[in-house]
């Protein structure tokens, strides 16, 4: 014998394993016939008895036992060489580390990278989330390869970094069916004394929301402060109080979150800019992403 033939040492082994030649045949999807003649072909190869009849079952015996113990390792041994191969396979995909600010809403944050999982080269994202300034630091030092915020880039920060507007939008206020039922006269006037939900100090919007408010001689009811735009939105839905998020996301919301459009307001521009440090953009996803940013979401060309 020149070589050992590993599909009989398959067969012997799901045989030695399941205890039966039936149940190896079902296993393998064989018939019981040719498991039992390729046993004796490997049996006869081999010069040994590999198994003795006791009543209705199949014994193995000590020579079985020794071929069992090779075939356990071999076999293992195989596992881990797929699962070596399969390893190396995944750490070929190139990994984009994306840092995304706390008032960036996450379905936003998800429609902009979406580009980067369809690349013919497999991207491995890797989303953070934070405030502006501690992301900030993270791209510093190379463990963010881009920021996607509400703001530009604070220009008192010693980071090099460079800021890509991606588009505008408009706000729209949303309420709970409960609260908007019962709210009195006209938009903006109805917001006046109604309860409401702002953004947290970290969000660019906020002091413009507040300006605008003020501007208008409205006064609602402030019944919370958040950082996270979707925990935010997930009180509004439970009728906390109204708020407002960018208008190209409105059919989103009102289907997610299953509230109501009380009013729009186009005065106040939410922004959305990509935080490199590259001034031009090279690496392929993140070129896709601006692009998806601009052309789609936002219509900028």
């Amino acid at each position: 014998m020149n070589r050992l033939n590993y599909k009989h040492l398959r067969y012997f082994w799901m045989v030695a394993k399941t205890g039966s030649i039936a149940k190896a045949a079902e296993r393998l999807y064989l018939t019981p016939q040719s498991i039992s003649g390729q046993l004796t072909e490997f049996a006869n190869v081999l010069g040994v008895e590999l198994f003795r009849r006791a009543g209705r079952n199949l014994e193995i015996t000590d020579a079985g036992r020794q071929v069992l113990s090779y075939a356990d390792e071999i076999f293992s041994i195989g596992d881990e060489l797929l699962d070596a191969i399969h390893d190396q396979r995944t750490k070929k995909s190139i990994p984009l580390k994306v840092g995304i600010a706390d008032s960036v809403s996450k379905f936003v944050a998800y429609r902009l990278l979406e580009p980067a999982l369809k690349l013919a080269e497999p991207i491995r994202l890797i989303c953070r989330e934070g405030r502006l300034e501690s992301l900030l630091s993270e791209l510093s030092v190379h463990r963010l390869d881009m920021i996607i915020a509400d703001r530009p880039m604070p220009s008192h920060l010693n980071v090099r970094g460079f800021n890509h507007l991606l588009g505008e939008s408009g706000l729209t206020v949303f309420g709970a069916s409960t609260l908007v039922d019962k709210l009195m006269g006209e938009f903006p006037e109805c917001l006046n004394q109604a309860p409401f939900l702002l953004p947290g100090d970290d969000a660019a919007i906020r002091p413009k929301l507040e300006r605008w408010l003020d501007n208008h001689n409205l006064h609602p009811m402030i019944n919370g402060e958040f950082d996270d735009s979707a925990l935010m939105k997930s009180f509004g839905q439970a009728g906390a109080g109204l708020f407002a998020a960018p208008s190209t996301n409105a059919a989103h919301i009102c289907e997610q979150y299953k509230v109501k459009v009380v009013g729009h307001i186009d005065a106040v521009m939410e922004q959305l800019y990509m935080i490199t440090t590259e001034r031009q953009l090279t690496h392929p996803a993140i070129v896709a992403i601006s692009k998806k940013g601009k052309e789609e979401l936002f219509g900028l060309i």
